[in-house]
């Protein structure tokens, strides 16, 4: 497999593991980028943009994929900023601000409850197809008149699907704008990041197109099992884990351009490994000397833990800021003060402040993990021994 990009002296094994994953662990074609202190230090991409496809067609500089769940920390920096800007109070009920979502028993839910996964909505009683999902009005007044499994605020469960409209229209009731466009506005655009919430028609060309793939299992390896409580969740359909993925059914076809056009902040974002990375960059320090999103002050609220233990949804201990994953067992990043968010199969996204790094991973294709991909997790480490820790 050909490597194609660049990598700075220093950050070879982050190289290495990159040309590993395709040898050993079945990758097809991805793109991997880090920035160190604003800079860029590797920007790596090789294999096949199409895996759905033929695939004949090369990944390139600037192919982007989507990339799930890692949508949720660019979701996330969203409402903080409306924060940092004075026009959100984290500390405010949610229906100060929509109040329609008082319904229900919901009323006194907080707008940090939904940033840490304690909202009590992760499922819809009545799941709504693709098409549904795609229009903000009708997925807003899915959740606005969902009851609460948990009473608010008490614990924490990942909110898989419904953190789409739990933001996105709390980001439309303070600004008046699409979450979509507010983020195309006020973050990509600022930071220069090919990111997009809502795929415009002009790039359509660029993304890939995604699909499942299995690794390879190496003779004499030891194959990894989910613990039983987690196999048991996934297989019962009334099981909380089943119903918060479900809030979609049937599972939008990914590769299809009306689904990518919608703007679902928790699952259909599209970027490059670089833009993912120069977003999280841009959360931790001035981007190439010039843009900085978030104040230290924003960066703390970020990875400051709100939530940990048993996760309600995932049947894992889990941890989360403000809209993040926070470092541990279920989502093991670069050091315990790192803060960022995977997507289920591949992709991850996140930063360091206190080494300066900035991570971004993409992939087209899709193997069956929600949290810590093996593929993602040979370039973390990879990374640490290129930092020397």
């Amino acid at each position: 497999m050909v490597v194609h990009g660049t990598v700075a002296e220093g950050f070879e094994p982050v190289g290495e593991a990159f040309a590993a994953n395709f040898a050993r662990l079945g990758e097809r074609g991805a793109a991997v980028a880090v920035y160190r202190d604003g800079h860029k230090v590797v920007d790596l991409w090789a294999g096949t943009q199409d895996i759905d496809g033929d695939g004949t067609a090369p990944w390139r500089r600037g192919t982007a994929q989507i990339v799930r769940s890692a949508t949720k920390g660019v979701a996330a920096a969203a409402l903080l900023l409306l924060h940092q800007r004075g026009e959100l109070d984290l500390d405010a009920p949610v229906g100060a601000y929509w109040p329609e979502y008082k319904a229900a028993g919901k009323e006194h839910t907080l707008v940090r409850h939904l940033l840490a996964h304690r909202a009590g909505v992760p499922v819809l009683d009545r799941p709504l197809t693709p098409a549904e999902a795609a229009d903000p009005d009708l997925g807003a007044a899915a959740v606005a008149a969902q009851a609460p499994v948990w009473e608010p605020g008490t614990d924490h469960g990942y909110h898989a699907q419904t953190y789409s409209w739990l933001t996105g229209e709390l980001v439309r009731r303070v600004t008046g704008r699409p979450v979509g466009d507010w983020i195309a506005d006020e973050i990509a655009g600022p930071v220069g990041a090919d990111v997009w919430l809502g795929l415009p028609r002009a790039e359509q060309g660029r993304a890939g197109r995604v699909g499942d793939i299995e690794a390879p299992q190496a003779a004499g390896a030891l194959k990894l099992r989910p613990k039983r409580a987690v196999t048991a969740a996934y297989a019962d359909p009334d099981s909380l884990t089943r119903r918060a993925f479900a809030a979609i059914t049937p599972m939008p076809d990914e590769n299809d351009p009306a689904y990518r056009a919608a703007a679902l902040p928790a699952s259909n974002g599209i970027a490059t490994a670089d833009g993912l990375a120069r977003v999280y960059a841009s959360l931790i320090g001035e981007v190439d000397g010039g843009t900085r999103l978030f104040t230290p002050a924003t960066t703390e609220l970020a990875r400051a833990e709100r939530s940990a233990g048993p996760d309600r949804v995932l049947v894992v201990n889990t941890r989360f800021g403000l809209g993040y994953m926070l470092h541990g067992s279920a989502s093991p990043l670069l050091s315990p003060g790192s803060f960022g968010h995977p997507g289920r199969g591949g992709s991850l996204g996140f930063a360091d402040p206190e080494s300066g790094i900035a991570f971004g991973y993409v992939t087209g294709g899709f193997r069956a993990s929600v949290t810590a991909d093996p593929r993602a997790q040979s370039l973390v480490r990879a990374l640490r021994t290129a930092l020397g820790s």
